[in-house]
């Protein structure tokens, strides 16, 4: 597709703040969605697949990367409300929705308001969840809360969360671990406050599949991660999306063998071909 160069920008959507990498191309628009403490960067390797062919807009959320602080009571629905707005600033009609993670939550959301959404594509999320997220996931939140003397000494710390979760460093990883700390008052901390993540990942607790996908009309992707995160099983089991499966109406699923964190911190050719079928269906 020749050289296409990614612009990074922000948007001001009254007094919140939404800092969007934008990728050109021909057909889409394709909305791209983080994780749970994620932000653009995770979504690199889906936009690099996709740009040229589709125009990729991904976004750092609230309380991430360089978008503005999340509300105090922050939640995945509020994050839905905030991609409402950017769709109609951005004068978006049409979009097709990548998520990943909550960002799967989210898009699942939006497909059920936006009867506009062309199709959506749902990168392990969007499950009931239960304790075993919870096990997973919150023992790795407490960085967010503490004071990093350098860059490399939170970038150090990370090293290890993820060599526990199963996950190979790489210049990629690099760079996203650099982008989401920055310096405060002679220390470093993540962008992130743990309390409005906390908040964001209680709000999973609240997505009923039952309410929610049996509103959305498009047609669906469901890509499961069914490998094991490190030590740990899957994020989800599979029967985790056994009512997303029964009420979202047009739904199809693939199964891979990476892991949820693999899903995104490596580039996956099954997932990409996956995906890319998927799209040509539309």
């Amino acid at each position: 597709m020749g050289n296409v160069t990614m612009e990074m920008y922000v948007k001001e959507l009254g007094n919140k703040r939404i800092q969007i990498a934008d990728y050109p191309g021909e057909k889409g628009p394709i909305i791209a969605i983080h994780g749970l403490t994620g932000n653009h960067k995770q979504m690199h390797y889906y936009a690099e697949m996709l740009k040229g062919e589709y125009r990729v807009i991904s976004i750092d959320l609230r309380g991430r990367g360089n978008s503005s602080r999340a509300d105090v009571q922050s939640s995945l629905f509020k994050h839905a409300e905030d991609v409402i707005e950017l769709i109609q600033e951005l004068k978006v009609e049409n979009p097709i929705l990548i998520g990943y993670s909550m960002g799967a939550f989210i898009s699942s959301v939006l497909a059920s308001k936006l009867t506009s959404v062309q199709a959506l594509i749902l990168l392990d999320g969007a499950a009931i969840s239960s304790q075993q997220q919870r096990d997973i996931v919150q023992p790795s939140l407490g960085r967010l809360s503490k004071e990093y003397e350098s860059q490399e000494s939170y970038i150090a710390e990370i090293k290890e969360i993820y060599s526990r979760l199963g996950i190979k460093w790489t210049d990629h990883l690099q760079s996203v671990a650099e982008y989401e700390v920055h310096e405060v008052d002679g220390h470093w901390e993540n962008k992130s406050s743990e309390d409005s993540i906390l908040r964001d990942f209680d709000s999973f607790y609240s997505f009923v599949p039952k309410e929610i996908c049996r509103q959305i009309s498009c047609k669906t992707l469901l890509v499961y991660a069914s490998g094991k995160i490190g030590e740990f099983p899957p994020l989800f089991y599979e029967e985790a999306y056994a009512d997303t499966k029964k009420y979202t109406p047009d739904i199809e699923m693939i199964v891979s063998t990476c892991n949820h964190y693999t899903m995104v911190f490596e580039n996956r050719v099954e997932i990409n071909e996956g995906i890319k079928s998927f799209l040509k269906r539309i």
